[in-house]
C-alpha cells in the first residue's frame, strides 16, 4: 500500500501540520496576533514555502517557530512519518530503525524521536480520579541507577547490597480503572516522595487502589477510601479491588523498553515515560486510531521546542 502523500512530499507535510497547528488560520508565534489581515503570506523566488510575515510585530514566521520542529534541517514529511511511527508502534520504535528507515544518521533519529517524545508529554493535567472513580497507585523499578541511591533511613549511606531496589530506577504510575496513567521517575520512591505525588495527581474524591506496601499508609485521610490487596498473601482480586491495571501498564512499559529500546540513560527516562503514558492514554480503547493519535503528537509539538543543548 503507498505512503499517504503526507509521509513523502514536503509540502503536503507542512500542509497538514498547518491544519493542526493553525485550525483558525495562522498565529503569530512571536506577538500573538491571530488577524488573518494584518498576516501576509510571503511568495516569491527567494521566499520558502509556508512563510507569513506578521504586520503587527513585522517579524517572518512560518508553522514551526515556537515547536520541537524549528530550525531542524531534517525534512517535515520526515518528522511527519517519524511520529506516526513513534505512536503506532504499541511498544515503541527504536531510533535506530527510525533511522533505517528515513535515511536518516543515528544520531539525527536519535534526537528526532526525542523531541517527539516532548511533543507526547502532556501539560496542565487535571486530577485523575472523581467520584466514583478508582485509581490504582503502584511503583516499580527499571534499570539500575547511575548514581548511588542513599537513605535517611541509613543515616545517609548508600544501599551497597548488589541489586537492591534502592540501586535502581524507581516509577511510581497513576492509572485511572478504564482510563488514563500518569508515571513519575522519582529519585527515590520513599514515603514522602510518593504520598505527594497520589495527593497531587488524584481527586479527593477517589477510591484509591494500592498494594499493602508502607508508601501508601495512612492515605485514607486524603481520598474517599483507601483499599488494598496483599500481593505477599497470593491476594491479587479481592471484589473489584486491584491494582492490575498498574500492573498492566508496567508490563507494557517493561516489554518496549527491553525488547525496543534496551537502553536508556535515567536522565532520559521521564522521556520515555511520557511516550508509554501517551499511547496508553490515546488507545484504541479510549476512542483514539492510529491517524488521530499522530496528530494528537503533532498538535502537543506547538510551544515545546528542543535544543541540543537541553536533550533531556
Amino acid at each position: 500500500m503507498a505512503l499517504s502523500k503526507i509521509y513523502t512530499d514536503e509540502n503536503a507535510a507542512r500542509e497538514h501540520l498547518e491544519a493542526l497547528l493553525w485550525p483558525n488560520g495562522p498565529t503569530c508565534p512571536h506577538c500573538g496576533n491571530a488577524d488573518e489581515k494584518r498576516i501576509t503570506k510571503l511568495a516569491g523566488k527567494s521566499t520558502r514555502p509556508g512563510v507569513h510575515k506578521c504586520n503587527e510585530c513585522r517579524k517572518p514566521f512560518s508553522v514551526t517557530v515556537g515547536t520541537i520542529f524549528e530550525r531542524s534541517h531534517i525534512k517535515l514529511h520526515q518528522w511527519v512519518y517519524a511520529t506516526h511511527l513513534l505512536s503506532t508502534g504499541k511498544k515503541g520504535t527504536s531510533s535506530l530503525q527510525v533511522s533505517r528507515m528515513l535515511g536518516l544518521t543515528y544520531k539525527s533519529a536519535w534526537f528526532l524521536t526525542h523531541r517527539i517524545r516532548e511533543a507526547m508529554r502532556a501539560i496542565g493535567l487535571e486530577p485523575l480520579g472523581g467520584d466514583g472513580e478508582i485509581v490504582e497507585a503502584d511503583e516499580t523499578y527499571f534499570g539500575a541507577a547511575e548514581t548511588m541511591r542513599v537513605s535517611s533511613q541509613r543515616k545517609g549511606r548508600p544501599f551497597t547490597k548488589k541489586g537492591h531496589k534502592w540501586n535502581n530506577r524507581p516509577i511510581v504510575s497513576l492509572v485511572q480503572r478504564g482510563g488514563k496513567v500518569r508515571s513519575f521517575h522519582v529519585a527515590v520512591a520513599d514515603k514522602q516522595t510518593v504520598q505527594k505525588i497520589v495527593r497531587e495527581n488524584v481527586a479527593a474524591e477517589t477510591r484509591l487502589h494500592t498494594d499493602e506496601s508502607r508508601l501508601y499508609k495512612g492515605a485514607d485521610a486524603f481520598f474517599a477510601s483507601h483499599e488494598t490487596v496483599k500481593h505477599s498473601a497470593k491476594e491479587y482480586v479481592r471484589d473489584d479491588i486491584h491494582t492490575n491495571s498498574a500492573e498492566g501498564y508496567f508490563s507494557i512499559f517493561k516489554r518496549g523498553m527491553r525488547g525496543n529500546y534496551q537502553h536508556c540513560k535515567e536522565k532520559h527516562l521521564h522521556r520515555y515515560l511520557a511516550e508509554f503514558d501517551f499511547r496508553y492514554n490515546n488507545r484504541i480503547a479510549l476512542g483514539v486510531n492510529d491517524a488521530m493519535r499522530a496528530d494528537i503528537a503533532i498538535q502537543g509539538a506547538a510551544g515545546k521546542r528542543l535544543t541540543y543543548r537541553r536533550a533531556h
